[in-house]
């Protein structure tokens, strides 16, 4: 029997099939649509960009790094050209292996592996690292005949930075190292992220560190043209790196090099300033370090010979070093007592060699100074004198007069690390204890400021410009290194504008009267031996700190004491009197009185500023052994004596 169809349902049926069927196809065509919409037009820059740097590639130009160099124009930082051999971690077949046979081909010290080891705990596995700097040209030529052997080791040309002075000024000058992990994030944090791509090196201290931004320079970039396999085809375009900016400093590296010569191995720190405008002449912290083994990461051996000494070569002292001032306080105690009203300075007080107060005798000198007015006090160094004027003008009067001229305050010095120190106050010690009876201040806790001791602990570069602003007739200028910048491309030379100087108000009676006194003590008092013959005026003062409190009845005696826990030898001075120059505060560790070891060390600096003398080779080696007053020998012309580098 045949079956019959229904033609109209069957028709229907195919209608309604083809109708979703070309549904489906529509709207397939309307996604295709859609995505070349998306693809051609919204999406068209991004893809592009995709797509050629998928054809290109971009390599950054590192620029040259600038030059530092002295008032004269000595070089003291600079840059040379060396091939170092190195890995890249994550495109070594087995690193281990790898490292020991180069070491047949390339000479590979244990040090050098260490120090590849601390690269790789710093750094991502697909930086190149290097495991051997500054190879010979017969190294090279060995590992490239053999380069196919090594995949992912290459020699790469690179600059690298040299201090030629060695460890003269390197607390001043500092250094570069490789960027660390917690220094890269920064960077990549900044909006100068993308000056530092494949900049691997950075500084670290001193100069080298604060003007980072003018020395580091601007990176260029090349793009490539680039095969299937990452392989360079051709340059496509370019644009070159602007090498950094020469930075010129106020420092005479001669006479940072003289200074640091007279330390000789003492320890201790000296700052001098031009007291007209704060340019920073000299700075000097001993004993110093050499730069030059930070620039290729300085090996374990050399760290730990650094960082474990006794001695801290590491410590910028100028800057970070704090010490009780001693009696170099006293001439600013003096004319806070006559700016307060406090003292007439005809008033004579008697020093019989000690201060009772509170139940407690403060020493003075053995015997006593007699009857003292205050040019006597400064010229002989009364202790009776300051005692007894710290307990009249009280601690927070001290710490208000001495805030101005920079005691216990950071100087705005263009380095950066300096420690603030302590000026002492009441809220001061509120705030730095935390035991109730400790936060109380106690009147004969205040007799021991008068003569710089105490809580008193202050920076060299404090001392010497809160000396410049005595100098200068109570004006105090801002501290700097840096006079100016040469531009590595124009060669122009723009000086770099320091803030005006900030008078202080003081009466050119009352600073007078201290001055007068200062010069008293280079001409009859404590520095005498030292400036005798000196064809200048000048005026300082001399100071003696302790190192360790002693008990209230005992005696004082450096040979019962061992080498650390001895006196500190102080000298702050200015000269010549009548328009001073050069003003300057240094300190000797553990050297004993400022007449015999620091005082010398000063006299030898304005004699090569003022005179353009330099000590005799006799002369030189005395003061370097604390065993000199007065020049001897004939000095020799400091034109006539060459720099000599290490």
């Amino acid at each position: 029997m045949t079956e019959l169809h229904n033609v109209e349902a069957d028709a229907s049926r195919f209608r309604l099939r083809v109708f979703v069927v070309g549904a489906v196809v529509l709207l397939a065509f309307l996604l295709i649509v859609w995505r070349l919409v998306v693809l051609q037009v919204m999406r068209h820059e991004d893809l592009a960009d995709q797509a050629e740097s998928n054809r290109t590639a971009v390599v950054p130009i590192v620029p040259n790094r600038g030059l530092i160099l002295d008032r004269n124009g000595v070089v003291l930082a600079t840059n040379y050209s060396a091939y170092t051999l190195e890995i890249t971690p994550s495109r070594a077949i087995d690193l281990e292996a790898t490292i020991d046979e180069l070491a047949k081909i390339v000479d590979i010290q244990q040090r050098d592996r260490r120090r590849f080891k601390r690269l790789m705990d710093e750094s991502r596995s697909f930086e190149s690292l290097p495991i051997r700097t500054r190879l010979t040209d017969q190294e090279v030529a060995r590992f490239a005949a053999q380069r196919y052997r090594f995949p992912g080791v290459e020699i790469k040309a690179r600059l690298f930075r040299n201090y030629p002075m060695g460890e003269v000024a390197s607390h001043a000058i500092g250094y570069i190292g490789r960027i660390n992990q917690r220094e890269k994030e920064r960077i990549e944090d900044s909006d100068d992220a993308a000056n530092y791509r494949g900049t691997d090196y950075i500084g670290k201290l001193g100069v080298e560190q604060s003007f980072e931004s003018t020395l580091h320079g601007h990176t260029g970039f090349e793009r490539l043209e680039t095969s299937a396999g990452g392989h360079a085809v051709r340059r496509l375009n370019s644009h070159p790196a602007t090498p950094g900016g020469t930075v010129m400093l106020s420092l005479d590296i001669k006479l940072q090099k003289l200074v640091e010569e007279m330390f000789g191995d003492r320890r201790g720190a000296l700052v001098a300033l031009d007291p007209r405008n704060g340019e920073v002449l000299a700075l000097v912290s001993k004993p110093t370090f050499d730069p030059n083994l930070f620039v290729d990461g300085i090996d374990q051996e050399n760290w730990q010979a650094l960082n474990e000494s006794i001695n801290k070569p590491l410590l910028n002292r100028a800057l970070r070093g704090t010490y009780p001032p001693g009696s170099t306080y006293k001439p600013f105690m003096a004319l806070a007592a006559l700016e307060l009203g406090k003292r007439n300075p005809t008033a004579v007080f008697n020093d019989p060699g000690f201060f009772n107060y509170g139940g407690r005798t403060f020493r003075s000198h053995e015997g006593g100074l007699g009857g003292v007015d205050m040019h006597r006090a400064i010229q002989y160094s009364s202790n009776t004198y300051f005692y007894s004027l710290a307990v009249e003008m009280g601690v927070d009067a001290i710490h208000d007069f001495m805030k101005p001229l920079g005691f216990g305050q950071i100087t705005g010095i263009d380095l950066g690390g300096e420690l603030r120190g302590v000026l002492p106050s009441t809220e001061w010690k509120r705030n730095a204890y935390k035991r109730p009876e400790a936060k109380r201040w106690y009147s004969g806790e205040t007799v021991s400021l008068g003569i710089g001791q105490g809580y008193n602990n202050f920076t060299m570069l404090q001392l010497a410009v809160a000396e410049a602003t005595l100098a200068n007739g109570g004006t105090r200028h801002r501290p700097h290194l840096i006079k100016a910048v040469k531009d590595s491309v124009t060669g122009e030379v723009t000086e770099v504008q320091q803030p005006p100087g900030e008078n202080l108000g003081f009466k050119p009676k009352n600073v007078a009267i201290v001055n007068n006194a200062l010069m008293a003590v280079n001409q009859a008092g404590t520095g005498r031996r030292v400036f005798a013959g000196a064809p200048y005026t000048s005026a300082g003062k001399t100071g003696t700190a302790q190192a360790v409190s002693l008990g209230q009845n005992v005696k004082y005696n450096a040979q019962l004491l061992a080498e650390h826990q001895r006196d500190h030898s102080l000298f702050a001075a200015f000269a010549p009197v009548e328009e001073p120059r050069v003003a300057v505060a240094v300190i000797v560790e553990n050297a004993g009185f400022g007449a015999a070891a620091a005082a010398p060390i000063v006299r030898r600096v304005f004699d090569y500023w003022l005179l353009g003398q330099y000590p005799s080779a006799e002369d030189l080696a005395a003061v370097a052994k604390g065993q000199a007053g007065a020049p001897m020998g004939t000095p020799r012309r400091a034109e006539d004596v060459p720099l000599t580098t290490p």
